[in-house]
């Protein structure tokens, strides 16, 4: 009996440190309203005015989660996410048995309905938070958090937060670690949510709920095999890995996962993924190895991002070889200034899609002030339409990243 109470007492008092925890992180983001630095400021009348027509719409439009759409083929529950692999087909010998993979050629069949679901989300959430920023008018904060309370908190709506479903394969598996990338598109709600916390002192039970959604997530990510594939693999994937859980990391406070991330940068990712002349060797392996070394290098520079602070930058980090972000950057950036120069070979698919204004060029123009990283960025599309192109760029809404950091 003894036991039991002393088993409950424990758990309750960690509970209280939790909840205790939680609310000493809301106040910190509380602390100050978020505030555009300078490169913002610089950059905010180009994007000002399809951000509030956007926002426009957004105040409006309803929220769409998981639970909006259903797979017959999903091993999961009505709030499970559920996606299926992009390059596996029917097999032409056996229609009715295991998909067959096409390596670059996307499936227009596969399921793809919470993809997009989480891709609106993501797009809503900063296209409301860069509005604010804009305006400093809190009905966009508000119009947010209807959003964010439907994919985090309303049972009736809300998404589980693991990704057991992912990317699976018909006839072969109903979930794999390499769908766990599909959760790349909450990196920027993740971001969008620390000038949602900063900008309104209301809904503090909101936020917590919210905060405790996002550390249950990370407790599957790091713990799960399905999350342990996914951190281990070589390439883009495991990049994606890193970007996601550090992401999330800050937004909850977690500085033992923020410190793991940035010693997964500087001791696997830097030296086994950068190649001598800045290139992504095993992304020009691909069959889109344009496009794959375009998202790579954006998934790296927000790490970088993320992990950068007045007085350590990681921007500047070098191997004694010289591999660093600034290679990999000035690797890219004639052949994003002039696609014409690329001398590898072209993508399968969506070769006539690429570049746009990718965040690699800003975040490398405020790390080393190279005038041709903003100049290419500036005449580059800002608000892509194509579907492929918005799903592999994990960022859309760059003012929500130029803030002064706190």
């Amino acid at each position: 009996m003894n036991r039991n109470k002393n088993y409950f007492f424990s758990q309750f008092l960690k509970t209280c440190l939790s909840i205790a925890f939680v609310f000493m992180i809301l106040h910190f983001v509380n602390a100050q309203k978020p505030t555009l630095n300078a490169l913002g400021k610089q950059i905010a009348p180009i994007l000002k005015t399809q951000i509030l027509l956007d926002a426009k719409q957004a105040l409006t439009a309803v929220p769409i989660s998981v639970t909006a759409e259903s797979c017959e083929r999903s091993a999961g529950g009505k709030h499970d996410f559920y996606s299926e692999g992009d390059y596996w087909w029917p097999d032409p010998q056996n229609p009715n048995g295991p998909y067959i993979q096409r390596d670059g050629e996307t499936n227009p069949d596969n399921f793809t309905a919470h993809r997009i679901a989480m891709i609106r989300f993501s797009k809503i959430i900063g296209t409301l938070a860069s509005a604010y920023l804009i305006t400093k008018d809190e009905k966009y904060i508000d119009a947010a958090f209807r959003h964010l309370e439907a994919w985090f908190i309303d049972t009736a709506t809300r998404m589980n937060p693991s990704l057991l479903y992912a990317q699976a394969i018909k006839g072969k598996v109903t979930g794999r670690g390499i769908g766990i990338i599909d959760m790349i598109q909450m990196v920027e709600v993740a971001q969008g949510l620390k000038i949602c916390f900063r900008a309104t002192n209301r809904k503090q039970k909101e936020k917590v709920q919210i905060i405790q959604w996002f550390e249950t997530y990370l407790a599957w990510v790091t713990t799960h095999q399905y999350g342990i594939d996914e951190r281990d693999a070589k390439n883009n994937h495991g990049t994606c890995w890193t970007m996601q859980v550090l992401a999330f990391a800050k937004i909850t406070g977690n500085q033992q996962l923020t410190t793991l991330c940035e010693n997964r940068y500087q001791q696997i990712l830097l030296p086994n993924q950068f190649a001598l002349d800045g290139s992504f060797p095993l992304e020009l392996k691909r069959t889109k190895p344009y496009g794959y070394s375009l998202f790579n290098l954006d998934a790296m520079s927000v790490i970088c991002e993320l992990l950068s602070r007045p007085g350590h930058s990681l921007w500047n980090m070098q191997l004694q070889d010289g591999r660093g972000m600034e290679k990999a950057v000035n690797f890219m950036l004639p052949f994003v200034a002039d696609k014409s120069t690329w001398k590898y070979p072209k993508d399968i698919m969506y070769w006539d899609d690429w570049p746009v204004a990718h965040p690699f060029l800003l975040f490398g123009y405020q790390a080393y002030g190279n005038k041709k990283m903003l100049d290419t960025w500036i005449k580059l599309a800002h608000f892509p339409t194509e579907g492929e192109v918005i799903r592999n760029l994990p960022i859309r809404n760059p003012l929500i990243w130029l803030m002064i950091k706190v």
